[in-house]
């Protein structure tokens, strides 16, 4: 009976959440230091989900084009990607409703934290002349958005592999209910913003 409790004990132990370095960051330093400014840990913002979005302007004239960019794409981000259709024809662009246009993968909770912290120490290190992200892509709901304009800052992309350069567009969404406490939260996390000019 004494080994069937611990071997339930040991099992317990090994299911327990693993927290990725960002996750476990946020948990035991940044909720502690903002709690006294929101007033309850509930209340501080915090992480929902990340968008990675591609849109292909060529899907028209080449076909592979599509199949290249969801098989990157679920390579960059570890997920399986959901095509995107054009919600209305526009006939300046040859574009008709319905017609498969892009690919996007929502990332949440483990894998979520994991390709932050992917963003922040290996892809954005890697972008050429970087200088910090800008601090004005904030929306009015503290959603935060940014591109690559290519997919080989990602480390899973081979030069040799690639069918062709695309971007990627990316959206951090977080509960902070204003651009500037958004702004306070992915500083803590780590994402590189541009420096204040004084």
């Amino acid at each position: 009976m004494a080994e069937v409790k611990k071997t339930k004990t040991a099992a317990k132990t090994a299911t327990k959440k693993y927290l990725n370095r960002v996750h476990e960051r946020y948990v035991n330093e940044i909720v502690p230091k903002l709690v006294t400014k929101y007033g309850n840990v509930n209340a501080v913002p915090k992480l929902v989900k990340i968008v990675v979005n591609t849109r292909l302007g060529d899907v028209k004239d080449n076909t592979k084009s599509l199949t290249a960019a969801v098989e990157e794409l679920a390579l960059i981000t570890g997920q399986k990607p959901m095509v995107t259709t054009a919600k209305k024809s526009i006939s300046n662009f040859k574009i008709r409703q319905g017609q498969k246009n892009g690919a996007k993968v929502t990332l949440r909770n483990k894998i979520m934290y994991e390709f932050f912290d992917k963003i922040c120490s290996v892809a954005l290190p890697r972008v050429r002349d970087f200088s910090g992200l800008s601090r004005k892509s904030f929306d009015q709901f503290g959603n935060y958005t940014f591109g690559f304009k290519e997919q080989l800052v990602f480390p899973e992309i081979s030069y040799e592999k690639i069918e062709k350069v695309r971007g990627m567009d990316i959206t951090i969404v977080t509960t902070a209910k204003n651009k500037e406490d958004s702004l306070e939260l992915l500083d803590e996390l780590g994402l590189p913003f541009k420096k204040e000019v004084k």
